[in-house]
């Protein structure tokens, strides 16, 4: 199964740096401690510039459905062709879905965790 993680976290620096020291190890022993790709914010609003209700509810059409063409996908999710496309390009980007040999879009993580620390404001 493929994971990925999304977290919000204050302290974006140490999970930097606890990613690099995970990598390192990883490399070091050619043992992956953990198959998950993370996709670190560092506020809510910084998420949900990326993860928007709309693209949600795409990820989890692709995750349910397989490569959809970007057509095929605004069909599924009855929405306009050309926002789809623009949703899509951001997900691209990051990385959060991905394109096939065909051109078809795909989610390639069979399971996304959320995860928010969120603190009081100093």
């Amino acid at each position: 199964m493929t994971q990925a993680l999304v977290q919000v976290r204050a302290d974006i620096d140490a999970a930097f740096a606890e990613e690099i020291e995970l990598t390192k190890e990883a490399m070091r022993t050619g043992i992956s401690s953990e198959p998950i790709v993370s996709f670190t914010f560092a506020t809510l609003a910084q998420m949900f510039e990326v993860f928007t209700a709309n693209r949600w509810d795409m990820i989890q059409k692709l995750q349910g459905s397989g490569p959809l063409s970007v057509r095929g996908l605004a069909r599924a999710l009855g929405r306009d062709v050309r926002r789809v496309h623009d949703d899509v390009s951001v997900l691209l980007d990051w990385g959060i879905i991905e394109r096939n040999d065909d051109n078809k879009v795909f989610a390639p993580y069979d399971h996304i965790h959320l995860s928010a620390d969120i603190r009081a404001a100093a």
